[in-house]
Formats: structure tokens, sequence, C-alpha cells
């Protein structure tokens, strides 16, 4: 989730708004979760401005691809 990887990469809110342009408020309701379904604009940027994919903002607890056969 966004609120995990802000924090891996050290990223306060107010950085990332600055990189990212999205204001702070924004980040705050969506680490949250009081926004359910944020733009796809809006998750594009952010995700630019951590160097990371949507995939990686949107999945819970950090899995990954590529399961065990």
């Amino acid at each position: 989730m966004l609120l995990e990887v802000r924090k891996m990469k050290g990223i306060s809110q107010a950085e990332l708004s600055r990189k990212s342009g999205i204001p702070q408020g924004v980040i705050s309701y969506i680490e949250s979760g009081r926004t359910k379904s944020p733009r796809i604009d809006t998750m594009l940027a952010i995700a630019k401005a951590l160097d990371c994919t949507i995939d990686e903002l949107t999945m819970e607890g950090g899995q990954t691809d590529g399961a065990a056969s």
C-alpha cells in the first residue's frame, strides 16, 4: 500500500506532495483508506514520484508476483 511504500522510501507526505503535485490531504486520505478509489492520474503521479508502479502502491502486504509453482 501507499503508506508502506512511502515509508520504505523514507519520504514524508509533505515531500511526496511536492514531488507528485498531489495535495498532502489527498495523500493522507488515500493512505488512511478514506479515499477508496483514487483517480488513476493521481496514482500515476504518486507512483512516478516514488519511482514505483501503481501495482506496488495498491498491493496489500507488499506481495510480489511470481508465486511458486
